[in-house]
Formats: structure tokens, sequence, C-alpha cells
């Protein structure tokens, strides 16, 4: 397995080599945003690639949404569509070094390109990302797939995982999944304890 660091990723950016792309926003995402989460809220997408989730709910009136990505050619997609989403508000980095704080997050692929031996960090630096009461809401793999990325998992998993350190409102199977993801994701609305 190849480190999965920011050169790693940088790297599948580079070569046009990032088929978790769907192209648009999520409209699982998307639209639990805009039922649930006021405008004014603090909210960031991990992993966010090529910024359609962060630009759509930017468009939204959602103007503390934050994307964030080891690869600065994801950033690039982004900017290069002539979007008026803020440069200053798609930051590239580590997660894991990440010291802000908001009321939502939302999962789509990135807790699934992460090795799993680095899941109950994960956990601790969400809940250390979320503000009182805040929201890690998205899309998880259901499937058994221990290669990776993307890495797979089950919802006796999950449930292990985050219930000392969130209130698991949610775990079910996702109905709106996209085509090639139907019947392995599950929708994930975990509270902050």
């Amino acid at each position: 397995m190849s480190k999965l660091d920011a050169a790693y990723w940088q790297n599948r950016y580079a070569q046009d080599d990032f088929p978790w792309d769907i192209g648009y926003s999520n409209k699982v995402l998307t639209d639990y945003v805009e039922q649930n989460i006021a405008k004014d809220a603090r909210v960031l997408i991990p992993g966010a690639g090529s910024g359609y989730e962060a630009e759509y709910l930017w468009n939204k009136g959602y103007t503390h949404v934050y994307a964030l990505d080891f690869a600065a050619d994801a950033k690039s997609l982004l900017m290069r569509r002539g979007t008026k989403f803020p440069e200053d508000q798609y930051l590239t980095g580590d997660f894991f070094e990440l010291d802000q704080r908001f009321d939502v997050f939302l999962e789509q692929t990135f807790f699934c390109a992460l090795n799993p031996s680095l899941r109950p960090q994960y956990v601790k630096h969400v809940h250390h990302l979320l503000n009182t009461e805040g929201v890690l809401f998205g899309l998880l793999f259901e499937m058994d797939k221990q290669d990776g990325p993307p890495y797979g998992g089950n919802t006796a998993e999950y449930v292990a995982l985050f219930q000392a350190k969130f209130e698991l409102k949610t775990v079910q199977k996702c109905l709106d999944s996209i085509a090639p993801r139907l019947g392995q994701e599950l929708v994930i609305e975990f509270v902050k304890k």
C-alpha cells in the first residue's frame, strides 16, 4: 500500500485519476444542510476534491462553508470553474492539523480514504473540531473492502467507533445513493456529546 499522504493525493489529481468525483454536488448532503442547518452555521467538507458541495452551499447563502483537501490541484479544479466561492475558504493541508471550530462536518469520501488505523484519530479529531452539539452528517461505505482506498466498513464497526463521543441519531442504508454506490452506503447523523 502506498503512503496516503499529500504527495499521494496530489499525484492522483495531477494524473487525472480521481474516480470518486461525481461531477456535481451530492444531493444527500446538500438536501440535509438546506433542510436542517441555519445559513450562518460553520460547515466543513473534508476531502472536498472539486468542491461541488461547497460551491453549491455557498451559492445557496451558506457563507461560512469551508472545503478542505490535501491536494492543491483539487482546489484548482473548483477555482478554475469561475466560481464565486471564496478562495480562502478552500483550505489545503492535513485534516489532522486543522484547528478551527465548526457546527457541521459533512462526510462523503474522506473517511473511506483514510487508512483504517487512523479511524480512532479521525473520531477524536472530528469531535474536537465540532462545536457543542455539532453534527457529523454524511455517507459511509457499508462493504467489506480491506484494501483501499476506498476502505470499507460496516454498521457494527461504526457504532463501536463513534458511540462514546457522539449520539448516533441515524445509521441506516442510504436509499438515494448515486448509481455506482447504491446499496453500499449508510447515511449517518451523529451529534457531538
